[in-house]
C-alpha cells in the first residue's frame, strides 16, 4: 500500500511540477550540470511528466530505457499484489545471479550510448 501511494504522490509531484518547463520547481540533473553529460537518469522526471499526459513518443524520447525501467517495475509490482491476494509465493527473479549484471549492463550502455556525440547516437540526447 505504502509502495501505490508512493507512486501517486511522484507522479502528482511531477504533473504539478512540469518538468519540462525550464526554471521549474524540480532542479536540473546535477550531473548535467557540473560535467554536461547525460547521466542514465536524465530525463526521467520529463519521461514521467509525458507518460502521465499520454505523450508515449515524448517520454521515449526523453528517457527510454527508464520507461522501459518503469513498466517493469509496475509489471512486477502488479504480479506482486496479485500473488499477495491469491497467498501464493511469486517468482523471485532477484534471486538469480544474472539480474544484477544485467541491470548494471543495461544501465552502463544507455549510459555511453546516449552520450556518444555523432549521428544516430545524438537523437538520443535530450
Amino acid at each position: 500500500m505504502a509502495v501505490a501511494v508512493g507512486a501517486i504522490a511522484v507522479c502528482a509531484t511531477v504533473a504539478w511540477a512540469d518538468p519540462t518547463t525550464p526554471g521549474g520547481v524540480i532542479p536540473p540533473c546535477p550531473t548535467y550540470s557540473m560535467f554536461g553529460i547525460l547521466c542514465p537518469g536524465c530525463g526521467s522526471s520529463r519521461m514521467l511528466y509525458s507518460l502521465l499526459h499520454s505523450d508515449l513518443p515524448a517520454a521515449l524520447h526523453y528517457n527510454a530505457l527508464g520507461l522501459v525501467a518503469l513498466l517493469v517495475l509496475a509489471l512486477v509490482f502488479g504480479l506482486w499484489t496479485v500473488n499477495r491476494l491469491r497467498d501464493t509465493p511469486m517468482l523471485r527473479w532477484t534471486r538469480y545471479r544474472w539480474t544484477p549484471h544485467l541491470v548494471l549492463t543495461l544501465t552502463v550502455v544507455w549510459f555511453v550510448v546516449r552520450n556518444i556525440p555523432v549521428a544516430p547516437f545524438t537523437a538520443l540526447r535530450i
